[in-house]
């Protein structure tokens, strides 16, 4: 019940902070939602926005790419952080470790960040707001996040209850999403290097890492054992790690300065809702049709293959 409020209030708040981001500056709005973990909304849209904001166009690849990497780490040791917290003294010690160090980055990052006052914008309508979001420009990038988003935590919860039904130990399941984790965080600064330098377009290296990812989750499906798994650990961790920081780099590249904050706080609403989506997905095919966790698995890559082919879609023109 709490993350599903958690989850709720993520997409209903992250596109208003991204948008009071653009007109207070994104900077208190960050530190605020360092402050209240009722405000944590507000952080990744904030940040984002950020990142955008003090990276020169041509290394925003980059710095989006070691933005997720550490933002990855983050989600990667928290779980395992909180439950060693929780085992030694309860869920009292885990919040009050929490709310600590939420001071404490909270101070460091109002220390080390630099002002970052609010540009001056043109006035804007709700049809405008309407007709810039349904940019290919935009929606093409926000399909491709949501996408990695539903492969990453698809991943994460049933890649373990796969290697369990083929017989596999905690230990070697574990391995699966950790190898997972440890692969999407390691090629999301290459990823954005590359797509600097010119080598890997935004729509080309994003279609590549959604299908990547299907073929992971084939892969977990067909070859059987702890192979299998490791391969579709990998797999999905990199096509997910590709697909994130050309997804960031191409919106702030369309999105004009004054309006980086609403952008991105919009754009994470689809990243949670690919979050609940993949899983989501995936239970309903094995659990609600009957047919099994293996044809879940494969629904969820045909449907990662579709939206890859929306992401590299180019309209033609005469």
């Amino acid at each position: 019940m709490l993350l599903a409020l958690y989850d709720g209030a993520e997409v209903l708040l992250k596109p208003a902070f991204g948008a009071l981001a653009d007109r207070i500056g994104a900077r208190p709005v960050l530190l605020g939602g360092l402050l209240g973990f009722a405000a944590a909304s507000a952080f990744s849209p904030a940040a984002s926005a950020l990142v955008a904001r003090f990276s020169p166009a041509d290394r925003r690849g980059r710095a989006f790419g070691s933005y997720g990497a550490w933002k990855g780490l983050g989600y990667t040791t928290g779980p395992l952080l909180g439950g060693g917290l929780v085992g030694a003294g309860g869920f009292r010690l885990l919040f009050c470790v929490l709310a600590a160090l939420g001071l404490a980055v909270a101070a460091w990052a109002a220390i080390t960040l630099p002002a970052a006052p609010p540009l001056p914008r043109s006035r804007q309508t709700v049809l405008g707001l309407a007709r810039r979001l349904a940019q290919p420009s935009f929606l093409q990038p926000v399909l491709g996040l949501a996408g990695a988003t539903a492969a990453l935590s698809a991943g994460v919860g049933f890649l373990p209850v796969r290697g369990a039904q083929a017989g596999l130990g905690p230990l070697a399941t574990g391995a699966a999403a950790s190898l997972l984790a440890l692969a999407a965080a390691l090629t999301q600064p290459r990823a954005g290097r590359a797509h600097d330098s010119g080598r890997l377009p935004a729509p080309t290296g994003m279609a590549g890492g959604l299908m990547l990812a299907a073929a992971g989750f084939a892969a977990a499906v067909v070859l059987p054992g702890l192979p299998g798994l490791l391969l579709a650990g990998v797999a999905v961790g990199t096509g997910s790690g590709l697909v994130t920081p050309l997804g960031f780099a191409a919106l702030s590249a369309a999105t004009p300065t004054s309006r980086l904050g609403q952008t991105m706080g919009t754009a994470e609403v689809g990243r949670e809702l690919g979050d609940a989506g993949g899983p989501l997905l995936v239970g309903a095919i094995a659990g609600v049709a009957g047919l099994g966790l293996g044809i879940g698995l494969l629904g969820l890559a045909g449907t990662l293959l579709l939206t890859a082919m929306a992401t590299s879609w180019q309209r033609q023109t005469t």
